[in-house]
């Protein structure tokens, strides 16, 4: 008996994993992976659960990675269905994770058993890196998965992460690298006062404006043919006392850079750092760096997704870097071919997130008929 997408879906969605909670999900992938000769092994790290599942041991090893766990549903009174409680209307599933990524994660599923019982001789290996910590730190999950591997020395040749990178229909976009991206966190210091006595204060957040303004102009690079300019943001601006009277002793400002790969985080972080000693003000700075950036070129794995998903979809896809960062950028580094397909985007994070069923199920087949290319 084939196994289905949507029920598959189904039973993955109404398990309650909000991050970093696994809520079963991966013990049930397990029970679908084991009888096809899957040899699984959970990697538990302080709260978050991950799990990595291979079939075989010689090379190439295909890998599939995504996570169980989605983000808070909010208000749940706001959502058409109880979102833990998956619904089927109007051609689409409703319910938290459908897009991100429980969909996937069941296309994955769904296509891997059809491959081994079609080709239960491939070559190479196939393999899971599972988390239920993408949407949370990012500390506990892929990364430190991805460790424990570089240490025994086991790696992952092509990979597919299953975030949602289709806009309409399913393969309409992939994700062939991402911008990196690294965040100050900024603190202006002053001498609090009355506003009616300029001159027995400091105003910091005086003093912070043209250094934002001179950093909010600068060109940091051009980009390059895979990646757009890297780009400056400030996220928040926090000061005051809560009166309209009191200059504050202090300015919070956080800001990101997306970055290319015109550039390094260090690059950055000394233009910054030059900036403010040019103003000459009184701060502290912390820096949070969230992932390098990558890019999969055209080869063996990206013909074979934009092949596969011509062949079912009829769709000539496009390859982007746009949008945020994703666990692919702890797996890039060791030397993988990586690229991020999945359903369409448009209600991800979302009050009633939803995923079409038709794409799902080209979904299905576009994983199949890659892994075939790629193992068979």
């Amino acid at each position: 008996m084939i196994r289905d997408v949507v029920q598959t879906t189904f039973d993955l969605v109404s398990r309650e994993s909000v991050t970093p909670k696994d809520k079963g999900c991966q013990v049930y992938m397990d029970a679908i992976l084991e009888p096809l000769g899957f040899n699984n092994e959970s990697m538990i790290f302080e709260d978050t659960t991950n799990m990595w599942s291979r079939k075989g041991t010689d090379k190439p090893v295909f890998c599939f990675a995504g996570h169980t766990d989605v983000v808070p549903t909010g208000p749940a009174e706001r959502w058409k269905y109880p979102p833990f409680e998956p619904t089927i209307a109007d051609g689409f599933i409703y319910g938290r994770g459908t897009a991100d990524m429980k969909g996937s994660l069941a296309a994955m599923l769904c296509a891997t058993e059809r491959f081994v019982k079609d080709y239960p001789n491939h070559k190479g290996s196939i393999a899971y890196l599972i988390t239920s910590d993408e949407e949370g730190p990012f500390i506990n999950g892929t990364t430190r998965v991805i460790d424990t591997l570089e240490a025994r020395n086991e790696k992952i040749d092509y990979c597919i992460v299953g975030e949602p990178s289709s806009t309409v229909n399913t393969g309409d976009v992939i994700k062939n690298g991402r911008r990196g991206s690294l965040t100050g966190d900024l603190i202006v210091k002053g001498i609090q006062g009355h506003v009616a006595y300029p001159h027995l204060v400091k105003n910091p957040i005086h003093a912070v404006a043209p250094v934002l303004a001179e950093l909010a102009s600068t060109t940091w690079d051009q980009g390059n043919a895979f990646f757009p300019p890297t780009s400056f943001q400030v996220s928040n601006i926090h000061a005051g006392t809560g009166a309209g009277n009191v200059v504050p002793g202090a300015v919070e400002v956080c800001f990101n850079f997306r970055f290319s790969t015109e550039v390094t985080d260090q690059q950055l972080i000394d233009k910054v750092v030059a900036v403010l000693a040019k103003h000459d003000i009184d701060y502290d700075i912390a820096w949070t760096f969230n992932g390098q950036p990558f890019i999969t070129e055209r080869g063996t794995l990206v013909d074979a997704v934009v092949e596969s998903i011509k062949e079912v979809t009829g769709i000539d896809t496009e390859l982007s870097t746009a949008g945020g960062t994703s666990d692919g950028r702890f797996i890039a580094p060791t030397g993988a071919q990586v690229i991020e397909l999945g359903p369409e985007n448009a209600t991800i994070h979302k009050v009633d997130e939803r995923v079409n069923i038709e794409n799902i199920k080209s979904l299905e087949n576009i994983y199949y008929a890659t892994l075939v290319r790629v193992l068979a």
